[in-house]
């Protein structure tokens, strides 16, 4: 009987060394616990952030398409309609400067082609 309370205490004790030990252990376990509570609520917390954002952001871009679309048709209008003035005013002035500019390029045409004729007759003579 001496031996089996002797062998119980031994056998307590050592569970209570062996416990003990799993303290610190536990501790840890518990802590890291917590930092990943913590850090998921974070993580979670910025996600919905991020997706509110994204959804304001959203809404007021579509918001400001819709009132810039008048605005964007109008001055398209505009501009057409400043294209056609412009196009009306130098089809008149091109013409002008083309009539003027043809006598000139075609003088220089007839220069150039006196001038191939003079080289052409020289190399002529120069290869008999």
């Amino acid at each position: 009987m001496k031996f089996t309370l002797i062998a119980t205490l031994v056998v307590l004790a050592l569970a209570q060394g062996s416990f003990a030990q799993d303290m610190p252990d536990l501790e840890k376990l518990g802590q890291y616990f917590e930092e990943m509570k913590t850090k998921m609520t974070m993580e979670l917390t910025e996600m919905i952030r991020t997706q509110d954002l994204t959804s304001q952001a959203q809404t007021f871009l579509e918001d400001k398409k819709t009132q810039l679309e008048p605005l964007t048709a109008q001055i398209q209008d505009q501009l057409r309609s400043v294209a056609t003035t412009v196009e009306e005013q130098i089809k008149p002035l091109a013409a002008s400067v083309q009539a003027q500019v043809q006598p000139m390029v075609q003088d220089f045409q007839r220069q150039m082609e006196a001038i191939l004729l003079r080289l052409t007759e020289q190399a002529k003579a120069i290869g008999q």
